[in-house]
């Protein structure tokens, strides 16, 4: 039997969500729909994508293969209904695109390809760059539109945004690690553990801010602008880190597994967004590129 796209999304739901519970309040359907659309997908696949566990669920390496999939279909199958309420004259046009570090390959990569998908006639320009950077760019009329990291922007006044994610920090580690089975990790207890510092966007600031609001001087191992490199150093006990979940991933590119658990206190989040100049008028290809990613996020409201 072929899985469905209601499968899919209960899927989805659930992985995000962690419990078939919360998935089910999430679509506001039963639990017992959502667990025997799961069980039926498992079947067809022939695979575990959960690790069950009396708190919730974890997505199992295969779990996380076929996410990536997953997720790609339930977005193709809403452009193929947007390409029903696009002109049938090609749009063309000119998108000038920033994008911070962090964002760069889990925001921005997904939202442009629906981008291209919807509007191929479209010629598109990015540029990566440090947030500081792209609003300068962004007030001077070089770029038309921004994905970065939005609860550090300074120039309010000049610039307009619109969230698409928020992501809270959680403490990564490697498989074992004592903090692995502690039912409450607190700041406090991070604060003798050799940290692997990620130095792109507010990450350094926000953990040191963290830090030295206890009183504690950070232990810094190692410092990188490369997530994958915290992830490989994590995995073989390197240290750990303290990084947004949006950019979690349980497995290292060598294949070790990563935990990852919540830390009790006031804990930053991370906001990422777009960003324009405000009061300027947009090109149409800018004002449709806010439109994909709006849609984007109203999907993943709702799955």
């Amino acid at each position: 039997m072929a899985f469905t796209i209601r499968q899919l999304q209960f899927f989805v739901a659930a992985a995000e969500q962690g419990s078939v519970s919360r998935a089910a309040q999430t679509l506001s359907i039963s639990q017992s729909s959502v667990t025997e659309a799961i069980k039926d997908l498992e079947s067809d696949l022939g695979v575990e994508l959960f690790d069950r566990h009396p708190r919730g669920l974890n997505v199992t390496h295969k779990g996380h293969q076929f996410l990536r999939h997953a997720t790609k279909i339930l977005a193709d199958v809403s452009d193929a209904r947007r390409t029903f309420h696009i002109g049938q004259e090609m749009v063309r046009g000119r998108l000038q695109l920033g994008v911070t570090s962090l964002v760069a390959g889990y925001v921005l990569s997904d939202l442009l390809a629906r981008y291209r998908r919807a509007y191929p006639g479209v010629e598109i320009s990015a540029i990566e760059d440090n947030g500081d950077y792209l609003e300068h760019l962004l007030i001077g009329g070089k770029l038309d539109v921004a994905v970065m990291v939005t609860s550090n922007l300074r120039d309010r006044t000049a610039l307009q945004s619109e969230i698409l994610e928020v992501s809270a920090y959680r403490l990564w580690m490697p498989l074992g690690h004592a903090l692995s089975g502690a039912d409450i990790i607190s700041i406090g207890d991070i604060a003798t553990e050799p940290l692997i510092m990620l130095t792109v966007d507010e990450i350094e600031e926000n953990t040191g801010r963290l830090l030295s609001a206890i009183g504690a001087k950070p232990h810094i191992a190692f410092r990188t602008r490369s997530v994958e490199a915290v992830r490989s150093l994590v995995a073989t006990g390197a240290g750990v880190a303290l990084l947004p979940d949006l950019v979690y991933r349980p497995w290292s590119l060598e294949g070790d597994r990563i935990e990852s658990r919540d830390v009790s206190g006031s804990l930053p989040v991370v906001q990422v967004g777009m960003v324009w100049r405000r009061g300027s008028g947009l090109p149409q290809a800018a004002r449709d590129f806010i439109g994909i990613a709006q849609s984007q996020r109203t999907i993943r409201q709702r799955q």
